[in-house]
């Protein structure tokens, strides 16, 4: 079975744990995941079933938009609720003033990701090592705010929405907007992935190949075989001889091509489409 599809991950479960319990459903064992979600997160995984793992680097998923709600005052290395540690009492804010606070951080922002976040460190993932008290030290990250927004306050609960470029930690981003606000810390208490670019929760319908592809689509005016047996194709049969990365409509698959120099390579070749 080939299938990709956007699954919905509960929060408690690590991605790895979550993508077995898709494989259990399905009957399958070849499967796998686009953009780890923390354990705490919950939301939006795409998730890939047979020879559709092969598609992810190629898919239009970004940028990603995520819900959140930050504690005032709270404090946690984790920051999240996991090992909140002690809460400071905090003065209400003007709500203007904290909706402009969450505007100010779109842009350019370059900071540091938390300790307890899935990015891999000598291939193993950073809470991991943090739980077990080892030291993680992690490099600075940028990332593109493109969008951020207040959706609900309740002191001391704010929760935000923000769109954001892949690899953002929305839990850093709380905990700079509670720093914005002159408070020492902030943690989440919910964290949920609506979106990772064009893709969005639909009960785990199918998605349409053709149509989730972050390239556009040239047509192959030769000999079809050629690119059914993946033989060597020419320059001069693409109706686009432009540099980049392309998609061919082969009816039943797809095939994706870079072309350089006038040369075409392969990246792809016959991926089932549906």
């Amino acid at each position: 079975m080939s299938k990709i599809f956007v699954a919905y991950k509960p929060t408690g479960l690590s991605s790895n744990q979550f993508l077995g319990r898709i494989k259990r459903k399905y009957k399958t064992k070849k499967a796998g995941y686009s953009g780890t979600l923390d354990p705490f997160a919950k939301g939006v995984l795409i998730v890939a079933l047979g020879n559709h793992t092969r598609l992810f680097r190629f898919l239009n998923k970004a940028p990603k938009s995520y819900r959140a709600t930050l504690w005032l005052g709270a404090h946690s290395p984790t920051l999240d609720i996991e090992q909140v540690e002690k809460v400071d009492e905090t003065q209400e804010i003007n709500t203007q003033m904290l909706s402009d606070t969450i505007r100010s951080f779109i842009g350019e922002l370059t900071y540091t990701p938390p300790i307890f976040c899935a990015k891999k460190i000598n291939g193993q993932r950073a809470y991991d090592l943090a739980r077990r008290g080892e030291e993680v030290i992690l490099q600075e990250l940028t990332a593109t705010i493109s969008d951020a927004k207040l959706i609900h306050y309740c002191h001391p609960f704010v929760t935000f929405e923000a769109t954001v470029s892949e690899g953002t930690y929305i839990r850093s981003l709380g905990l700079l907007i509670a720093q914005k606000l002159g408070l020492q810390s902030g943690a989440l208490t919910a964290l949920e992935r609506l979106s990772e670019g064009q893709f969005f929760y639909e009960d785990e319908k199918a998605l349409n190949v053709k149509t989730s592809l972050n390239m556009p689509q040239n047509w192959y005016e030769g000999d079809p075989e050629n690119l059914f047996y993946g033989r060597k194709l020419n320059f001069g049969d693409f109706k686009i001889q432009v540099e980049g990365t392309y998609w061919i409509d082969n009816n039943d698959t797809i095939t994706i091509i870079s072309i350089e120099n006038e040369t075409i390579s392969y990246l792809l070749n016959k991926v089932d489409a549906c």
